[in-house]
């Protein structure tokens, strides 16, 4: 099997056009990009030269940290702030230090353990959108330099195709549309895109599993895997560990499919280094070398050093922080090195390696043993200890783990390139269940229906019902085509047609397994909100048919569906109603197509809100 690049076709567009793939990680960043000419097939370059960097050839990667001053103004970014003329500046001005800034955009259900740490405030005045439409604009300015000036006639290049740049934004599997939402307001805040519908349509968003997939097939890794045997791409970064399974279903054109749920783990080796400042504090608090300055410098020095060349845990490991002065042989400092065994590493690097290995045996477990591979890339896959402990503990599985020989860490931003150019993957899996709230007809001789009952409400039709009842229109676990969509139809009675305005329906996850739950527990944390659906229904008073309900009370039925589309890496929901004007003609009218970024986390406001209660049509 040919990669990737064989096989790509080429661009089918009129006019030249650029699209660019930003890899904001949680610990470096990096860019990628592609040139789109008509009728050639394109080509994925990185951006290998950075402000700061400019001593390092073809380094593909900058730090995730900005510094802040007290105004709020960005002073300094990426490998220019390690630079120490300008840490020596921050420290003299009192400039605030952003780091770890990603994690702040992380869903309220994904739990974060710093071992007692905290993340640093916010810079005055700031948000983590904020912060983060910060960085975007500093990688996108290092772009245009570089394109500018690394291309023949790049100025001209830039002209052309700087209105229309199409943006490829990578995130861990498990962040959900409302992060997708402040990602894309965080690109309009940073000036990437106008706020416009046309300019957020520009953004396109890629799980890092999915991103990582193209790049191993990118790098010819598919051609080793049978067709129908299962793999597992494992993005080891700084901030997660992406697991994600699919299977290859067709090799001419390339046909993958995802063949379980993708995971997400907090077990990146930003972990490791938290964990190891942890423990130096506690072992050099009696010692000169533990003040907080001191601990940070040997940290940074173990993340330099030790943490990248760890591989035995029966030989001795040392941390070289100081001069050959430094010295204090009760807590293992000899020549400015810092003494450690090597139990003392490898126990900072196990729970990230337990995790890993739990999320990997879960993956097997979801997709019924199909699972032979797991690609390692990212980051944290360079670790000899992570990727030899990996073998060894999943070799129990029959499962051989192995990890490309090109530079794993510039995997997710050019295989987001490759997403946008070759889309590989036909089919996902959902990962949660996905439903709405509906009115369940009361039942008395139920005992739950009676513990509710004094909820109850009544149709004008006459009905009793009860509220929360929990509809799912698609299921955890379900394949799902990008051409599939999940409808259910459901109907609601109104006594007056003014009320007839700006409709709105709540899509609600639930994550607490594959059992459909009667009821939505609104105090559970297994069940979120995950988006609003809006409507405005007031051209529907024209043609609605009155009905006589009880005692004679007139009410007007509207009958509506609810469908969800699932099959792109972006989840999409819609409001559609038979116009009866039009019935003859059997058009059905989509009131709305509304993505994720008019959902949760909108900061726009709609005003005359109408949330009404229906029941479900069989």
């Amino acid at each position: 099997m040919k990669p990737a690049s064989g096989t790509r076709k080429p661009y089918i567009g009129t006019t030249r056009s650029l699209v660019l793939a930003l890899d904001v990680g949680t610990t470096f960043s990096g860019v990628s990009y592609a040139i789109l000419e008509p009728g050639e097939v394109p080509k994925i370059h990185g951006v290998t030269r950075f402000p700061g960097q400019e001593h390092v050839a073809g380094n593909s990667k900058i730090p995730s940290i900005m510094y802040y001053d007290a105004n709020g103004t960005m002073r300094a970014a990426g490998a220019e702030a390690e630079n120490a003329s300008v840490v020596a500046e921050a420290e003299d001005e009192g400039w605030v230090k952003a780091e770890l800034f990603k994690l702040r955009l992380r869903p309220k259900t994904m739990k974060l353990k710093m071992n007692g740490m905290r993340l640093a405030p916010l810079p005055a005045g700031k948000t983590a959108v904020d912060v983060f439409g910060d960085f975007l604009a500093y990688l996108f300015r290092c772009t245009r330099s570089f394109i500018v000036d690394t291309h023949a006639n790049g100025p001209a290049l830039w002209h052309a195709v700087e209105h229309d740049i199409q943006f490829v934004l990578s995130h861990p599997n498990g962040w959900e549309g409302a992060q997708q939402s402040k990602m894309r307001r965080a690109a309009v805040y940073g000036g990437l895109i106008p706020d416009t519908d046309e300019g957020r349509a520009r953004i396109r968003f890629v799980t890092e599993g999915e991103a990582s997939l193209h790049a191993c097939v990118l790098n010819g890794l598919a051609a080793d895997n049978p067709s129908g045997h299962g793999f597992i791409v494992a993005d080891a970064g700084g901030g997660t560990l992406d697991i994600s399974s699919y299977a290859i279903r067709g090799t001419a054109p390339l046909v993958i499919e995802e063949i379980a749920p993708p995971d997400c783990v907090f077990a990146g080796s930003v972990f490791v280094s938290r964990r190891a400042r942890a423990f130096f504090e506690e072992k050099l608090k009696n010692s000169k070398y533990g003040t907080s300055d001191a601990l940070d410098h040997i940290t940074k020095r173990f993340d330099e050093t030790t943490k990248r060349l760890f591989r035995d845990n029966k030989e001795l490991q040392f941390v070289p922080f100081g001069s050959p002065l430094d010295k204090d042989l009760s807590v293992g400092i000899r020549g400015g090195q810092l003494k450690l065994t090597g139990a003392e590493v490898a126990a900072l690097f196990e729970p990230s390696i337990e995790a890993a290995v739990s999320s990997i045996k879960a993956q097997i477990d979801a997709s019924g043993g199909a699972v032979k591979s797991v690609w390692l890339v990212g980051g944290f896959a360079a670790s000899p200890w992570l990727f030899s402990q990996l073998q060894e503990r999943l070799a129990r599985y029959h499962v051989t783990v192995s990890r490309p020989d090109t530079q794993t860490s510039k995997a997710v931003a050019d295989g987001a390139i490759g997403f946008y150019c070759d889309h590989h993957v036909s089919a996902r899996i959902s990962k949660f269940m996905y439903g709405v709230e509906y009115l369940r007809e009361f039942d008395p001789k139920d005992e739950e229906h009676n513990a509710r009952k004094h909820r109850l409400f009544e149709m004008p039709s006459g009905p009793r019902l009860l509220p929360d009842a929990f509809d799912c229109i698609l299921a955890r676990g379900v394949r799902v085509k990008e051409s599939n969509v999940f409808s259910r139809k459901y109907c609601t009675e109104v006594t007056n047609l003014s009320t007839l305005s700006v409709f709105e329906v709540e899509i609600w996850c639930y994550r607490g397994g594959d059992v459909v739950p009667k009821w939505i527990s609104r105090s559970s944390e297994d069940f979120s909100t995950l988006c609003y659906v809006r409507a405005d229904l007031s051209p529907l008073a024209g043609s609605a048919q009155a009905k006589q309900g009880k005692n004679g009370k007139t009410y007007w039925t509207i009958v509506f569906s609810i469908e969800i589309h699932f099959g792109l890496t972006e989840f999409k929901a819609r409001i559609k109603w038979v116009d009866n004007v039009r019935a003859l003609l059997a058009e059905i009218v989509d009131i709305l197509l509304i993505w994720l970024l008019r959902c949760a986390g909108s900061n726009k406001v709609v005003s005359a809100l109408w949330r009404p209660r229906f029941t479900r049509l069989s």
